[in-house]
């Protein structure tokens, strides 16, 4: 008997974890709550993300990963300029709105908070914990989300409020300046 056919090892290899039980168990990794912004006018948009990493310091790189159906997918892929916005703790209601809880849509997203623009143009939420103005610089596609590395050209920090966070479908606050 050949060791394979014993313990089933090609239906090992071809086996994945089922898609509702694999986001269930993605639910546990608690994340900084980012909203990635992009677009000018009213041709902007935005998603709020987890995701969102530190790539490498030298050279500042970030990185985040979008699924290619949200909406704000084709200003992505066209403006190839965008902000990465680590929220405060206070700004829940910023983050519901990126991912759409409230039904805003586009340009939208962006009422009832102050944005500017830094570097390269895309918008910027000023009050953010720690806000990137970023270009693209490389993007991999994988099954349905893009990952996308972007190059670093100015940043925004405000160390003295507490990070917004996300796990297993609650929000919560971790940081900041202690009294």
């Amino acid at each position: 008997m050949v060791l394979d056919e014993l313990f089933n090892i090609r239906d090992l290899v071809d086996w994945e974890v089922p898609n509702d039980e694999f986001k269930r168990a993605m639910r546990g990794f608690v994340g900084s709550v980012c909203v990635i912004t992009v677009g000018e006018g009213e041709e902007r948009s935005g998603l709020t993300a987890t995701s969102v990493i530190s790539l490498s310091a030298e050279p500042p790189r970030m990185l985040f990963c979008v699924n290619r159906s949200a909406s704000a997918w084709p200003l992505l892929d066209r403006y190839k300029r965008f902000g990465i916005n680590a929220l405060t703790g206070e700004q829940q209601h910023i983050a519901d709105r990126f991912a759409g809880r409230d039904g805003a849509k586009g340009p939208a997203r962006y009422a009832n908070a102050d944005w500017l623009t830094l570097a390269t143009g895309a918008p910027i939420l000023a009050d953010a914990l720690v806000a990137f103005d970023c270009e693209l610089e490389e993007r991999i596609d994988r099954h349905t989300h893009s990952i996308i590395i972007a190059k670093v050209i100015e940043l925004r920090v405000r160390p003295d409020a507490p990070a917004l966070v996300y796990g297993n479908g609650i929000y919560d606050q971790v940081g900041g300046k202690q009294d």
